[in-house]
């Protein structure tokens, strides 16, 4: 095959096998031979990667995929001590110092670019929930060859036994603990490559040197076991996912950005899970208890991440006791927050949402900082699909609905199907709301439970909804323990056994 070294304006690329997609000018002045151009089935967009990009992500899957093969000479013991001496570090003042200031710098520059830094910021409570994690992982009894199954016959008998999958690649934004919690993965002998977002990547750069690293060497551990990306530019993003040599590509982050990055994986034939979109539904009952619908919604919304409540629908005939209960609850979120609170209201339930809060201006604080707004504004039933992004601010829709089966019918159609929330005294009505909800997490009380640490005691890589399908054999939390394949071993007693 000849190599791509040149573009010209007008250039017409096919994707998909049924579109064509054209070479603006900018990019045709851009490329040049050594980068790569990858067509994008499912977004229609070219992406240009830079050769400088491909260098630094081929460097880091290149390490990886050596310390993958040099794991298999290391013992479990090893491993558990890697994790060990990662949160010793973390928990060390001195050692944590670099990482706390390489932080402080992250936060600054991202505010002064008015981008959200609510994930940012890696406090006491984010550093001891990493130092957890890493802990966990360290008392795991699992192995990386473990029996998960044995099927005994006359003669012979075969063995199930768990193995390391591979290389995996992980692509996140501004999240300083999933650094710690996606090295879960090498407790089941897999190496792993990071590509963190601009925004963090000063942050994960001091871990590396202060904290991973030296545990790596501690350990006896290879130094490919884990990679950073050291570049901040998406095309490294795009060029990791495009890496065959990846056996997993795991992303999380802003919903737009992980679809295209999967859709870079799945045109490369790499296997991937995506953790994206998220935004939580709370569904009053006809037997909804006031009180628990209140603390439900309050709890829900302590701070904005993927489990965050995004929208409460309650049934018509309870819209006048329950609606002043669900603000309530939003109010009591703002307070906790020391902030005020933003409302969306679907057109056609304005009426049971008091006129004051149509008329009052609050201020409302943004990524960019702090607004004017409308208490309460009427929206589409449309805009039900969308996601708020607040920072301090707490922000949520409301829809008043004529049934239990509607809100559901709503939530199927409208939500990214991931968490949902049934508040009922009613266990048939419970049930019911459990058998025709589409969503993989499905409660009775407040949203923010979901969290594989939280909920599992086991640290998560990433929640994944159900809005681009369901998973085969794997449950919704993707863990480090759930990053393996499956061997078979036989092991035949009867010599002159045959079929």
């Amino acid at each position: 095959m000849t190599p791509l070294t040149t573009l010209h304006a007008g250039q017409q690329i096919v994707v998909g096998g049924d579109h064509v997609l054209t070479v603006d000018a900018e990019l045709a002045a851009a490329f040049e031979a050594g980068d790569a151009l990858i067509a994008v089935a499912d977004t229609q967009r070219l992406l240009h990667i830079p050769a400088a990009q491909r260098a630094i992500v081929d460097r880091a899957v290149t390490s990886a995929t050596s310390g993958f093969v040099d794991l298999a000479e290391v013992d479990d013991q090893q491993i558990t001590e890697f994790f060990d001496r990662f949160a010793g570090r973390l928990g060390d003042a001195a050692a944590f110092a670099h990482i706390a200031s390489a932080n402080e710098h992250d936060v600054a520059q991202a505010a002064a670019k008015g981008r959200s830094t609510t994930r940012l910021v890696l406090d006491d409570r984010m550093r001891d929930g990493m130092i957890t994690g890493l802990e966990v992982w360290r008392d795991a009894p699992l192995g990386r060859d473990d029996a998960i199954a044995r099927h005994d016959h006359d003669g012979w008998t075969v063995q199930a036994r768990r193995a390391p999958l591979g290389v995996v690649g992980f692509v996140f934004e501004g999240r300083p603990n999933v650094f710690a919690d996606a090295c879960g993965v090498v407790r089941t002998g897999n190496s792993v490559v990071f590509r963190i977002g601009s925004d963090a990547l000063t942050t994960a750069l001091a871990i590396v040197e202060h904290a991973l690293r030296p545990a790596l060497a501690e350990a006896g551990l290879p130094v490919g076991t884990v990679s950073l990306v050291e570049s901040p530019e998406r095309a490294a993003g795009h060029a990791l996912f495009a890496d065959r040599r990846l056996a997993l590509a795991v992303a999380r982050g802003s919903g737009r950005a992980v679809a295209e990055l999967g859709a870079v994986a799945a045109q490369s034939g790499t296997p991937v899970s995506l953790h994206g979109t998220g935004g939580a539904w709370i569904v009053a009952g006809e037997r909804a208890d006031g009180d628990r619908l209140r603390a439900a919604v309050g709890a829900s919304l302590d701070r904005k991440v993927c489990n965050t409540a995004n929208v409460v629908a309650v049934p018509r005939a309870r819209a006048p006791e329950l609606v002043p209960r669900v603000l309530e609850g939003l109010d009591a979120a703002a307070v906790a927050r020391s902030s005020s609170a933003r409302l969306h209201v679907v057109e056609g339930s304005e009426a049971w949402v008091p006129d004051e809060r149509f008329r009052s201006t609050v201020t409302i604080e943004r990524a960019d900082g702090a607004h004017e707004e409308s208490a309460a504004s009427i929206i589409s039933q449309r805009e039900l699909a969308t996601e708020w992004e607040w920072e301090t601010s707490p922000e949520m829709t409301i829809v008043v609905t004529d049934s239990v089966d509607e809100a559901v019918d709503l939530c199927n159609r409208y939500s990214p199907r991931f968490v949902t929330s049934i508040i009922s005294e009613d266990t048939a009505e419970r049930d019911n709301f459990y058998r025709r909800v589409d969503a993989p997490f499905v409660g009775d009380a407040f949203t923010r439970w979901v969290d594989g640490q939280y909920a599992l005691d086991t640290p998560e890589l990433g929640l994944s909804n159900w809005e681009r399908g369901r998973m085969l054999g794997r449950g919704p939390i993707l863990s480090g323990d759930s990053v393996f394949t499956v061997r078979y071993r036989a092991t035949v007693e009867q010599a002159d056994l045959r079929r």
